[in-house]
């Protein structure tokens, strides 16, 4: 009885959530131990087909960096990172293609079907719809300039693809290839393009699944709720860092942007989306561009 209870609760603190986000769009970036672990993969899908099912428009953008090395290491191709970006050769482009847009964009297609949802796979090539352009030259730890080769920063989105499946009540998959302008595939990163994605569809949530709790403060506390300003203020102070700079910086320029807000999530926690969405203290740091008080 005491657990039939508090699911009637957990329902009733949703109701409001559920009239709330109808109608409304909610980007996905899924990756980290979410993309690996078998009850984590399932209670993703689960999550995706149910906010659909309620009517709020999914969108999901997917990682595939492990799976890429794993590739690249079983074709003995070595890999290198500077500045926490691949190095991508053609060769290596080749592969990430084969993998971002073959078999892991498909891998998420089928269980998402599995769930009872209906996805669509699909590139920033596909009506080139991400537009992007190589990036400059990177300067590595000891000093030498890096030409990166295939890796990409986003120019524009053109959502039209997206709003068209959408409507038609498919869940859009998303592997993170951009296009240049000679038609060119280039990598780009699975955060900034779920972020550039989000903008562009005007999404009421930027949700990114990461493998840790979310931000904490200086005294190492956890923030529920943090405004842009004071996000970047923990930036300048080394507060925030490591690779949670380039994700909070992609929340905070995602609501800049017009985003109304972004979620870091640790992806590792069942069902992580629904409870930051659909209860009143979530699970997670909610990125605003007013904090509250």
């Amino acid at each position: 009885m005491k657990e039939l209870i508090e699911k009637a609760n957990v329902l009733h603190e949703a109701l409001p959530y559920l009239r709330r986000f109808h109608g409304r769009t909610f980007v996905v970036k899924y990756g980290g131990h979410a993309m690996i672990a078998p009850e984590l993969k399932r209670s993703f899908a689960s999550d995706v087909v149910l906010m659909k099912y309620i009517g709020i428009n999914v969108v999901v953008v997917h990682g595939g960096g492990p799976q890429i090395s794993d590739m690249l290491k079983r074709l003995d191709v070595k890999s290198r990172f500077v500045n926490g970006l691949r190095v991508t050769d053609e060769a290596t482009m080749q592969v990430v293609e084969m993998i971002l847009a073959g078999s892991t964009n498909q891998d998420i297609v089928h269980l998402i079907g599995q769930h009872g949802g209906r996805a669509v796979g699909l590139t920033g090539k596909d009506d080139r719809f991400i537009l992007a352009e190589k990036i400059p030259m990177q300067r590595d730890r000891d000093g030498t300039m890096v030409d990166m080769g295939r890796v990409g920063d986003v120019r524009s989105v053109n959502p039209d693809v997206l709003i068209e499946l959408t409507r038609g009540g498919f869940i859009p998959v998303i592997a993170p290839l951009g296009v240049d302008e000679e038609g060119g595939s280039l990598n780009l990163n699975a955060d900034t393009a779920a972020g550039k994605i989000a903008e562009a569809l005007r999404a009421e949530k930027l949700i990114l699944l990461t493998d840790v709790d979310g931000v904490k403060g200086e005294d190492g506390s956890f923030i529920r709720s943090l405004g842009v300003v004071k996000a970047r203020e923990l930036i300048e102070q080394r507060v925030i860092d490591g690779g949670m700079i380039p994700k909070v910086e992609c929340a905070v320029e995602a609501v800049e942007g017009g985003v109304r807000k972004a979620h870091i999530l640790d992806g590792r926690i069942e069902h992580a989306m629904l409870l930051e969405i659909f209860t009143n203290t979530g699970v997670g740091t909610e990125i605003v561009r007013n904090p509250k008080s």
